[in-house]
């Protein structure tokens, strides 16, 4: 990305302040960097640990698997999923608080006896499920917030800096040849006034 300039002082001024400007930003967004990085890291690491989790829950029931086919399913339905939400480093995430799950009546004894304990294992396996998802979804949130920081430190690092470093380099030496030349032919001109008055 070329910068335009003009050769002059106040295009020098200008190019002075974004420079600067940039160059102060530039630790902040490596620091948010880094913390989105982290964050990220984070975030997958639990929902990782979450799906292990809830993987080996469900190992634990496998025995119980041909029971499962007599569980009336139609007993209990999520019915709302409580959550916040967070800001991490600038970014809105939200945060899984509670699933609130609703269970319908039924008689203790026209079912079997195991189907509480049923409702109870498939409470905590769906809240499990649910805060894994959260997670995820975290870290996809924070993943994008972070490439696109990580953009603008590249950016900032590798083109607009050097360009603008360039550029105020390239206006001085213009300068400071415009001032040579000029003391040049000031100089010129004053000796050719001595010698015109000395002949």
């Amino acid at each position: 990305m070329a910068i335009k300039f003009q050769y002059n002082k106040t295009a020098l001024q200008q190019l002075n302040k974004q420079l600067k400007v940039r160059l102060r930003a530039l630790p902040t967004l490596q620091s948010k960097e880094a913390a989105l990085r982290m964050e990220v890291k984070r975030a997958k690491d639990q929902s990782e640990d979450l799906l292990h989790k809830l993987n080996a829950r469900m190992n634990e029931y496998e025995a119980m698997v041909r029971l499962w086919g007599e569980f009336d399913t139609s007993l209990i339905a999520v019915k709302d999923v409580q959550m916040s939400s967070k800001k991490i480093a600038g970014v809105k995430i939200p945060i899984f608080d509670n699933v609130l799950f609703e269970i319908k009546e039924f008689s203790l004894f026209n079912k079997p006896s195991w189907f509480l304990n049923g409702i109870q294992i498939i409470e905590s396996l769906v809240k499990i499920s649910l805060e894994s998802e959260f997670f995820l979804r975290k870290m996809q949130l924070l993943d994008y917030a972070r490439r696109k920081t990580t953009q603008k430190v590249n950016l900032y690092e590798k083109v607009q800096i050097p360009g603008y470093e360039e550029a105020i380099s390239k206006i001085k030496r213009f300068l400071e040849d415009e001032e040579n030349l000029s003391k040049s032919s000031q100089k010129i001109v004053k000796t050719r006034q001595q010698q015109r008055e000395v002949a």
